[in-house]
């Protein structure tokens, strides 16, 4: 048995979530002894013993089980063609977005925008966002690949509702054990300030991502400690019965830059009840199109029309943090309260 080392160029790859994605699938080979990729040089190292097969071989072997998770390996670096036109949908779409959800505020049907906090629609909609983006990467993976497991076994349905059930029920009591973590800090103004910018920071980093125009962004987002984030896919392997819903527990603490900024949120809050249902409303945003990757193929990253809407969904996420940062100003005065409508 020989050992050969092999690094791949990686198309697909936005977060951390995608690095733990990439080392997980990998390392389900029989042959691959060690897996590392990284986020910063876009490549992956595979060690193991490949046989006579050529490089090219390899990269189109590997290549077979990343794709169905938007990820491709090659031996050769792809430059990548950044698609500047689409922004000439994206943005009269995302103008047409902010002026519908500032009318339903003016007129009182939502809550959206908020001079001191977050509210809970606000987290719904960032739910949704991050559920088709690939920083949800992982979690759909973990769904999938758990879903086919049971599969086997006859099993359809019941996994499918254990796993969400688990995951919007723990978003829910871990949201409120952060909340009321939160509320032993006596925040005062200048706190509150600080908070409110890590919040702007973290959503402006997520929503440059999102652009998918600036390579360096995806660097800077923020992750879960690599051990933990590692013990949280390990629970996919488990056979149990209980395995569905301790899946959808895990993946509160999956490196994914939205449900860290959630997090953040839900510190902020200083209540259990509101951390609570901060994290809920998330959750709850998200299930969607969970819901429809449970029994479908639905992948907006396999849509022609995909760069459109990261874009757009970028944009948004972008305004998001500006309100935030705006927010923050009006807490220590340096501003006058703006979206008070």
């Amino acid at each position: 048995m020989e050992q050969k080392t092999y690094k791949f160029h990686i198309r697909g790859m936005h977060c951390k979530s995608c690095v733990l994605m990439t080392e997980s699938e990998l390392k389900e080979f029989p042959y691959i002894s060690d897996v590392k990729a990284s986020l910063k040089s876009n490549l992956v190292e595979v060690v193991g013993d490949f046989g006579d097969k050529t490089p090219e071989q390899v990269a189109k072997e590997l290549s077979s089980v990343l794709h169905p998770h938007g990820y491709t390996l090659s031996v050769e670096k792809v430059e990548k063609k950044i698609n500047w036109g689409e922004f000439k949908i994206a943005i009269p779409i995302t103008v047409l977005f902010v002026a519908l959800y500032i009318f339903l505020q003016k007129i009182g049907l939502v809550n959206l925008i908020n001079a001191t906090h977050i509210s809970y629609g606000t987290a719904f909609v960032i739910g949704i966002i991050a559920s088709l983006s690939s920083c949800m990467a992982v979690v759909g993976g973990l769904l999938l690949s758990m879903s086919a497991s049971f599969a086997k076994e006859g099993e359809k349905f019941k996994p499918q509702i254990m796993f969400h059930a688990g995951r919007i029920i723990s978003f829910f009591i871990l949201g409120g054990v952060i909340g009321a973590i939160g509320s032993a800090f006596q925040l005062n103004t200048y706190g509150t300030f600080t908070l409110g910018l890590i919040i702007a920071i973290v959503m402006l980093i997520l929503g440059i991502n999102l652009l998918d125009v600036f390579p360096w962004a995806k660097r800077l987002q923020p992750g879960m400690p690599k051990f933990l984030s590692r013990h949280a896919m390990g629970v996919s392997k488990l056979n149990h019965t209980l395995t569905p819903a301790l899946v959808g527990i895990a993946t509160f603490f999956l490196p994914c830059g939205f449900t860290q900024s959630m997090q953040i949120v839900a510190l902020y809050t200083g209540n259990f009840m509101s951390g609570a249902m901060t994290m809920f409303s998330f959750a709850l945003g998200t299930l969607p199109v969970l819901g429809l990757l449970s029994f479908s193929s639905f992948s907006i990253s396999k849509s022609s029309k995909s760069g459109i809407f990261f874009k757009t969904a970028g944009l948004i996420v972008i305004l998001f943090a500006i309100f935030n940062l705006i927010n923050a100003l009006v807490v220590i005065n340096i501003l006058p309260p703006i979206f008070n409508f």
